[in-house]
């Protein structure tokens, strides 16, 4: 009851992941592969705090 409201963080994780992936899919449509690469990256780091969170 005490947890009713609070929020999961692999939800928040999981759309922080898919939010950085769209925007990279857009940078790499656009010709800018440098700024790809970083978003990708930073997506890879997070889906790395995804799998730690569900392993525990």
């Amino acid at each position: 009851m005490f947890g009713l409201f609070k929020k999961n963080p692999i939800k928040a994780l999981e759309k922080q992941h898919k939010n950085l992936m769209e925007e990279a899919m857009a940078l790499q449509r656009s010709g800018d592969l440098k700024a790809y690469a970083t978003k990708i990256a930073e997506a890879e780091k997070v889906m790395d705090k995804i799998v730690a969170a569900n392993n525990k």
